[in-house]
């Protein structure tokens, strides 16, 4: 159990909404601490149209959960629920993320979420030539980098080719085996520098030089195709056996080609994924997986086959993955989703990709300009001739008497920043390092990143009082988070440690916990009724399923499939109308297949032991221990 799993339905009575010329007036007080009516009217108001059931939507019905919410908070507070240092954690976790949508500039970031996404409908296939050069080289050096790659240009643009060039020229590693080539690839797969390159030029062309943080690249456009998108599919999957071993391998491996004989034969896809396929989750549903897109599986080798179906029907031969064996049936295939339905997803990219710079630094030009700073000459002074030339050797230390740097060297509103700080903040930029020189230009350049970096803190800091719904909603996720670890502590824990109490509640309420009819069963299926009748006489005989499947199917031909086990009445596994006694039955046609089946004993409705019911008894007895508990409190 998480807390990104249980928040959503705690947070249920805590809205995001500012309710509109609310009074602040005492709604309840729980010991003496006043909750409000602009609160509990936000929450009301935020909430009216997410409930569905009407009787949710009363007044005073939902003004009796709020105080129930609010005197469980009170309880978590008062057990110093609070101060654990996986609340903090997590509290910091999600206020962080919740901020990154008031750090950027959001005119900027949505233009490179809709380029993005623009990119993202092609893939390109490109080569390139790489000559390095540092990031902080000097214009000079910079200058002779550039001239090398114009001139390895103009021999490609002579005749000369661009793979043997690479290969002898590139300074990227790879290209000694690939002659500079990367591949296909798409959006946000290369640094953005590059990746625009090779999206503006055009196919069969080659870039300018292009700078990127490993240097200067040529970039030549082999070919563009469109991204392949999503598909539907279906797929029967064989679980890999656990353990390794060799005898269960081998039988995983002859069931799956076993059933790949039977669709080679005809039979229907769906009907052999209903009795054959161990994802659970897809096999009553005829295999049928949700629809998907590149990257959205665990399996890329699954992927692969599934996108490499060429028409709707086709059935891919038996294939393993890291979870099994399968065979994938195309249903259908997707262009690429809308702009809308991806943009949550660019808009993440986009914040962890280096185009972020952009935004980042369109953002620091708006706080520069909200809130102007002054330096102090004196204090900045000092602080620059305590920095030598050590710090490229990252051995600089600050000195040990820093009475020179504690003026103010700045300040931003009521926030003063020292010299000191800034030297701080000096000492630690060596671990990134710099060869810009001399040591003057190097700290003007450490000063501008020290007052983005304060100016970016004090505005983060000061969210919640610069937009109040920021406010709002910290408070709703700070109450929630508390409200789970108190469930946590005092009621998911204690369910399932209290095993003298689990017992007594599963006691008392036996009657919730009910098998259904079941039958112990051997079941044989085949599509031809010569088959299902040879089955059937094996089985009244005492035939085994394995002895029956040897000696009816062949080395090309699969004739009959067995399954066996316990299964409730109405289960997708056992044929309609299988009568509940004891025997043989006759043989049953459903559709396409014939149907036998061995009732070796039929077990009645009966209660279930508690290891049978324990997943339900939990949360009902969690239920219990919830409901006893707020009694108490209110």
């Amino acid at each position: 159990m998480t807390v990104k799993h249980w928040l959503p339905a705690l947070l249920l009575i805590g809205g995001m909404v500012i309710g509109q010329n609310s009074k602040k007036e005492v709604l309840f007080t729980v010991d003496d601490k006043p909750y409000y009516t602009d609160e509990f009217s936000r929450v009301y108001k935020k909430n009216l149209d997410l409930v569905k059931d009407e009787s949710q939507k009363d007044l005073d019905q939902y003004l009796d959960l709020f105080i129930g919410y609010k005197l469980k908070i009170n309880k978590a507070y008062k057990l110093g629920l609070q101060n654990g240092s996986q609340y903090q954690t997590e509290l910091r976790s999600y206020r962080n993320q919740l901020a990154k949508n008031y750090l950027t500039d959001s005119k900027v970031t949505n233009e490179l979420v809709q380029e993005g996404y623009n990119r993202s409908l092609k893939e390109v296939n490109a080569s390139h030539i790489l000559l390095m050069l540092d990031e902080n080289a000097a214009p000079a050096d910079t200058l002779r980098v550039y001239n090398q790659m114009l001139d390895i240009r103009n021999r490609v643009l002579k005749g000369e080719d661009f793979g043997k060039l690479a290969n002898q020229m590139s300074q990227d590693p790879s290209a000694k085996e690939n002659n500079g080539d990367l591949g296909w690839f798409s959006a946000f797969r290369m640094v953005y520098p590059f990746e625009s390159a090779a999206y503006k030029t055009p196919k069969g062309q080659i870039s300018m030089p292009i700078r990127t943080r490993f240097g200067y690249h040529l970039v030549k456009v082999n070919d563009i195709r469109d991204n392949r998108g999503e598909v539907n599919v279906a797929h029967i999957m064989i679980l890999k056996p656990v353990g390794g071993d060799a005898e269960a391998q081998a039988k995983a491996r002859n069931t799956i080609q076993d059933i790949y004989k039977k669709l080679q034969q005809g039979e229907s896809f769906a009907e052999l994924a209903k009795q054959f396929s161990d994802d659970k989750s897809s096999s009553t549903k005829g295999g049928n997986l949700n629809r998907f897109g590149s990257g959205q599986l665990s399996s890329e080798a699954f992927e692969n086959v599934a996108f490499g179906l060429k028409n709707p029907g086709d059935i891919s031969e038996p294939f393993e993955t890291e979870f099994g064996w399968h065979i994938v049936k195309l249903h259908a295939k997707h262009a690429l989703k809308t702009y809308d339905e991806l943009r949550p997803e660019i808009e993440a990219k986009v914040g962890k990709d280096e185009r972020s710079r952009l935004a980042a630094e369109s953002m620091n030009e708006k706080l520069r300009k909200q809130f102007p700073v002054r330096r102090e000459a004196k204090i900045y002074t000092a602080a620059t001739k305590a920095v030598t030339d050590k710090w490229y050797e990252g051995t600089w230390a600050m000195p040990e008497q820093t009475k020179a740097f504690d003026g103010k060297l700045f300040q931003i509103n009521d926030k003063v920043i020292s010299g000191t700080d800034f030297l701080r903040f000096v000492e630690g930029q060596q671990k990134i390092g710099s060869t810009i020189r001399p040591v003057a230009k190097l700290m003007d350049d450490l000063y501008q990143k020290f007052v983005d970096q304060q100016l970016n803190q004090y505005y983060n800091d000061n969210l919640e009082t610069q937009f109040p719904e920021f406010g709002n909603v910290m408070d709703e996720y700070r109450d929630g988070l508390l409200l789970f670890e108190l469930m946590e502590k005092e009621i998911w824990e204690k369910s399932k440690t209290d095993t003298v109490g689990l017992q007594k509640f599963y006691d008392l309420h036996k009657d919730r916990y009910q098998w259904k009819d079941r039958l112990d069963v051997i079941i044989a299926s085949s599509t031809q009724e010569k088959f299902i009748k040879q089955a059937q006489k094996m089985l009244k005989q005492g035939k085994t399923a394995d002895e029956i499947k040897s000696a009816i199917n062949t080395s090309d031909l699969v004739n009959v499939m067995t399954n066996s086990g316990v299964f409730e009445k109405g289960s997708e596994v056992l044929p309609k109308d299988v009568p509940f006694k004891e025997g043989m039955t006759d043989i049953i046609r459903q559709g396409e297949y014939y149907y036998v089946v061995k009732v070796n004993k039929v077990l009645p409705a009966s209660p279930k032991t508690l290891d049978e019911a324990r997943g339900r008894v939990i949360n009902d007895y969690q239920q219990s221990l919830e409901e006893n508990r707020l009694q108490e409190l209110r």
